[in-house]
């Protein structure tokens, strides 16, 4: 691989960016202040709260934009310094011997058979030595359907099946190294003989990765960039290096160390591991149903020897010195979620920087995962767009020493991660934790401990990880709601070590960034809600506010571009952010309803199912009850002459009805709330109104008759048409837009249908 550092735009355009949108705020600031100073000099201490509050929103609102300037200046320059080891220092890594071992753990819980495959066979094929790959399966180990039982055995059967592909291949270049190892020191014409042999495994090999491709079956966007990083490209590469290899053998340029180098580094990309295992299985081992205690549970494993053995019908797995069920242990770990990929670099990559002195006391080094490019459906496209620009986020929090744990893909220390560790008691066995599960967002909270104990985290500036992005709003919901779920209960641990720092500069400008990551979703959504919720006083929002936001718009959409999207896709990004405000202050609640209970959220993983995941019925209703409330008040606004709110409002508005049209679907919306009005039918027709009542009714105002009799048409027998109708109104309408004579006709079908 040749690292390709993508064009960013020079830092001094994010340093002018910073610049206007400091200088905006500071004179929409000074309006306001003085605003607020006139309202209390007449003490109108009313207005001066409201002025207060507005210019608190509006500030929650600015941070958000500075944050995102800072991170994109950062990582301007993160990128401009960034060199990559070159194939010559990944190649001696390798082959020196001096390389940490690497175990890859891959959480999986109900996922799709086929997901798994890739991701394992990701996993297996990193061009690294000293491998070893485990299935995590989290699945109850008794499904409760045959079609879980199906998909539980197919997913055990997944780390057998890619074993015996590999190994044939791993018999023959092994064994090729072997022989070699025997030989006798050779002349020039033996190396080149041995040269030629090594050609044609190269390219044997090669053509096996073509095969593969091949043979993938590809049905979306995913599985081709799968079948690109996996298979494609290491061809392409072992063809390269064959046709290199030849012309060196043809100008003499080759000996016996680099020869065997080479046959090295074939045996090493086909020698690898691969197993399962189910702490479910165990009594003795946590049951908690979240990713932290499934990985927990085998880390505390690593390094030791156990035993199965029997105790009150269950089974336990206890320490043994000489059991027969051996867990391997290594330096390093590398957490990969089942639906994830990996380029073939991945891991060299990471393990060398980790092995350089400067990063001996870095425990995390990822590169926060990408999305897959080219999704079909809009939402996942947008909501793929936000997760890059997020990438380009995180990178730039490295350069301001703020990196967070992005839990998809990441390497991490073992050491670093005993240094956390902790025990507590669950159903009467001592578990020992690694990764805290109090909180959704496992790897966020082990951010803070890290770093409490004085480690460091790293992001590598390349795009090696890629990861699934929701195919639809439902699947979408519940990812975005567990990421807005847990930052305000890790607050006080964080403010308890940025209070350690003792003021330092450093640890003021992390704070800064941290801070904001843990709280954007809870400040950015409640600021915009009452914004557009509450009536301000169109005074306080002067010529300068607007200003504020276009420097962070029109480098997000710069960004956009550079990354492969449109410009314009600013504007859906925008749409997709006003759409997903229920969702995340959603979040925020079940946050807040933990602080306050004491009990942990549930884990809501990710759907990864064919077909469309239903969105709940509450989300669905408060994004109408937004739209019906921004477009009121918009209204409100326009008649009491304030304009500018009124626009505001509008635009808004609009922006949400086009996400709920594009990105949820008319459709998929009746779906939705079909539940919702059959329950309401349900409920309206157990009620069986007397007819006796209904005629009294009918007889009172006939529009309450009518109302009931569209509820529930079976109670419409009986009723004296004649009455009915010579009992409405016989002047004016019955309510906006509904004449006596449209009543009239509609009871009268209704009721004609039913008698």
């Amino acid at each position: 691989m040749t690292c390709r550092t993508p064009v960013l735009q020079s830092s001094l355009v994010s340093a002018f960016g910073i610049a206007i949108t400091l200088t905006a705020w500071g004179a929409a600031g000074f309006h306001d202040l003085s605003l607020i100073r006139y309202a209390i000099k007449n003490a109108d201490y009313g207005r001066a709260a409201e002025g207060a509050a507005f210019l608190g929103l509006v500030t929650g609102l600015v941070y958000g934009s500075l944050v995102y300037l800072l991170a994109r200046y950062m990582y301007g320059k993160r990128v401009a310094a960034h060199r990559c080891a070159s194939d010559a220092d990944l190649n001696d890594f390798r082959t020196s011997g001096s390389a940490p071992g690497v175990t890859i753990l891959v959480p999986s819980y109900k996922e799709d058979p086929q997901v798994v495959r890739k991701t394992l066979l990701s996993a297996a094929l990193q061009d690294y030595p000293r491998r070893a790959v485990v299935l995590l399966i989290d699945d109850p180990p008794l499904p409760a359907t045959i079609a879980d039982r199906r998909t539980l055995d197919a997913v055990r059967r997944i780390p057998r099946e890619i074993e015996g592909q590999l190994a044939p291949w791993h018999t023959r270049t092994s064994g090729a190294l072997a022989a070699f190892d025997r030989r006798p020191p050779m002349n020039w014409r033996a190396l080149e003989a041995e040269g030629r042999l090594i050609v044609q495994l190269l390219r044997d090999v090669a053509q096996w990765f073509t095969e593969r491709a091949r043979l993938e079956k590809i049905h979306d966007h995913s599985d081709e960039l799968f079948v690109e990083l996996t298979f494609r490209r290491q061809a392409q590469r072992y063809a390269d290096e064959a046709a290199t290899l030849s012309l060196r053998i043809d100008r003499a340029d080759v000996d016996r160390v680099y020869l065997r180098s080479v046959y090295q580094r074939l045996a090493q990309q086909f020698d690898v591991g691969l197993s399962f295992f189910e702490r479910k299985r165990y009594v003795n081992l946590s049951h908690e149903p979240n990713k932290a205690m499934n990985l927990n549970s085998y880390i505390g494993l690593m390094g030791g020897r156990f035993r199965e053995r029997e105790q009150q019908g269950e089974r336990v797995l206890e320490a043994a010195e000489a059991g027969p069920i051996s867990v391997a242990d290594s330096e390093l770990l590398v957490v990969l979620d089942a639906d994830s990929i990996l380029h073939p670099e991945y891991t060299p990559r990471l393990a060398q920087r980790l092995g350089q002195r400067e990063y001996r006391r870095v425990a995390v080094i990822q590169t926060p995962y990408s999305a897959f490019p080219g999704a079909r459906s809009l939402v996942e496209r947008i909501a793929g767009a936000t997760t890059d620009i997020q990438y380009q986020l995180h990178q730039g929090f490295t350069g301001w020493d703020a990196t967070f744990w992005v839990g998809a893909n990441a390497m991490v220390r073992k050491q670093a991660l005993q240094d956390i560790a902790e025990t507590r008691e669950e159903r009467g066995f001592q578990i020992r934790t690694f990764i805290h599960d109090r909180t959704v967002i496992e790897d966020t909270e082990s951010t803070v401990d890290l770093r409490a104990r004085g480690w460091q985290l790293d992001n590598y500036p390349e795009r090696l990880a890629f990861s699934a992005t929701p195919p639809d709003f439902g699947a979408l919901l519940i990812q975005r709601r567990r990421w807005a779920n847990g930052g305000l209960l890790i607050l006080p641990k964080l403010w308890r070590y940025c209070l350690r720092g003792g003021g330092r500069g450093a640890a003021v400008i992390e704070a800064f960034f941290r801070f904001h990551y843990l709280t954007s979703l809870a400040i950015v959504n409640l600021a915009l809600l009452t914004l557009l919720a509450f009536a301000f006083d169109d005074r306080m929002a002067s010529a300068w506010l607007p200003v504020t936001a276009v420097p962070y718009y029109l480098l997000y959409a710069s960004d956009l571009r550079r990354v492969g999207y449109r410009r314009r896709d600013v504007l859906r990004v925008y749409a997709l952010n006003l759409l997903l405000i229920p969702v995340n202050l959603g979040g925020v609640l079940k946050s807040l309803q933990q602080a306050c209970t004491g009990r942990r959220s549930a884990f809501g993983r990710t759907p990864k199912v064919p077909g469309r995941t239903a969105a709940p019925v509450g989300y669905i209703v408060a994004e109408f009850v937004l739209v019906s409330w921004w477009t009121f008040g918009a209204a409100m606004e326009l008649d009491h002459g304030r304009w500018l709110n009124s626009m505001f409002g509008a635009v808004n508005a609009a922006f949400l009805l086009y996400a709920i049209v594009r990105f949820i679907g008319a459709r998929e919306v009746r779906e939705d709330l079909r539940p919702l009005w059959t329950d309401v039918s349900h409920r309206v027709r157990s009620l069986s109104p007397p007819r006796r009542l209904l005629r009294a009714g009918a007889r009172v105002y006939p529009l309450i008759a009518l109302v009931l009799v569209l509820l529930s048409p079976d109670s419409a027998r009986g009723v004296d048409l004649a009455v009915t109708v010579d009992d409405l109104p016989t002047h004016g309408p019955l309510a906006p837009g509904l004449t006596r004579e449209a009543v009239a006709d509609r009871f009268i079908a209704v009721l004609k249908k039913h008698n």
